[in-house]
């Protein structure tokens, strides 16, 4: 709450200097930092999930098109306690990534990538699918969606204040409306250095925001499955991937588990500013000894963090009891797992299956127009 009242202040300050620089009037500013700033709420919170789906390429699937994500994703919400079961995407990207979107429990939608189906066994799957509906269980998505817009407010009138800056020094400028001269310069170059430093300083603040939840839903990734392990070697190896994804966008950067950025052919850095480093979560969620509850996390973060002290909110630590660890389940092996997904992507993008008599499967493209296909393999002519 204070660093969201901190970011609503920074965007009330760029508005009231907005007002003096440019329309007379403190008032004036303001009104238009907050018009601007409903407007873009209104949107993001009615069309936000769609829009974030429709940017990400993602298609939703039904129980039958992969019953073991299916399976899991409902796991997870039984152990959230979450009344609604969340609408599941997939990504057609061999990146490995996942996020979770919409305003409200009953709105909620979680999306993961062909590449974490392929790459992740049953316990890393359900590690990442439990923190992403810990986002939807915590109202993360509505927060870092209100923070998301404050920040763009912020950053679109600081342009605005740059370019009316630039184009009337160039050109004569504005007449001061209010007092001498003398105090109107004072006003532009406060001005100045507001449009330069407001939007670090709120993009520094929506940082800390998206920073401190990725730690709780963490540690409710490791309630629900009772097993941090799964989710620990899940970030390893999405730590370790050198494929960014085709769809990324640096605003919405902090909705994936991780930062989906990185330098082409290399690994993700410890350095992401939207996330905490990748290394240190391991290393936290590793040390939480016989327990899986929000103290076990919050002595393990303590012991590990350079800082020390708590991560978890009172509340959550309040009503925090203990939580037993359970083993490894057993999972599809790798090839099965590939084939899996795979089958499932040749079915969302409309491709026919015919099976051969020879027992090889034929993958046709929908825009196929001929009334057969040769197997490959027997050279049977098979009718479409």
């Amino acid at each position: 709450m204070v660093l969201v009242a901190a970011m609503a202040g920074v965007l009330l300050l760029i508005g009231y200097f907005l007002g003096l620089a440019f329309f007379g009037s403190a008032m004036g500013g303001l009104v238009v930092a907050l018009l601007v700033w409903g407007i873009m709420t209104a949107v993001a919170f009615f069309q936000g999930d769609n829009i974030f789906l429709a940017m990400s390429k993602a298609k939703k699937i039904e129980r039958d098109d992969h019953p073991r994500l299916y399976n899991i994703v409902e796991e997870m919400k039984i152990a959230s306690g979450l009344e609604y079961m969340p609408a599941i995407y997939i990504i057609d990207d061999p990146a490995m990534n996942a996020f979770a979107t919409g305003r409200d429990p009953k709105r909620a939608s979680v999306a993961v990538t062909s590449g974490l189906l392929q790459k992740l066994n049953r316990d890393e799957l359900q590690g990442v699918i439990g923190h992403e509906l810990a986002h939807i269980k915590n109202r993360d998505v509505l927060l870092m969606t209100l923070c998301g817009v404050l920040l763009g407010t912020i950053v679109m009138i600081s342009w605005y204040m740059m370019h009316m800056l630039f184009w009337g020094g160039m050109f004569g400028g504005r007449r001061s409306s209010g007092g001498g001269g003398g105090g109107h310069v004072i006003v532009l170059v406060i001005g100045l250095a507001l449009m330069i430093l407001a939007p670090i300083f709120a993009r520094l603040i929506y940082f800390a925001v998206s920073r401190k939840r990725e730690y709780l839903a963490d540690a409710s990734s490791a309630q629900y499955t009772r097993y941090p392990e799964g989710l620990a070697s899940a970030l390893e190896k999405l730590a370790s991937s050198k494929i960014q994804l085709q769809s990324a966008n640096q605003a919405l950067a902090p909705m994936y588990i991780t930062n989906p950025f990185r330098k082409k052919g290399r690994a993700a850095s410890d350095l992401s500013s939207t996330h905490p480093p990748i290394s240190e979560r391991v290393r936290i969620l590793r040390s939480m000894g016989g327990g899986a509850s929000f103290a076990d996390y919050d002595n393990a973060y303590a012991k590990i963090h350079k800082g020390g002290g708590s991560v978890m909110p009172a509340s959550a630590l309040a009503g925090a009891s203990a939580v037993g660890l359970r083993s490894a389940e057993p999972e599809p092996g790798k090839m099965e797992r590939v084939r899996e997904t795979s089958d499932l992507m040749w079915r969302m993008n409309n491709y026919k299956t015919i099976n051969c008599d020879c027992g090889t499967k034929l993958k046709v493209p929908p825009k196929f127009q001929k009334a057969n296909v040769k197997c490959p393999h027997c050279g049977r002519i098979n009718p479409l």
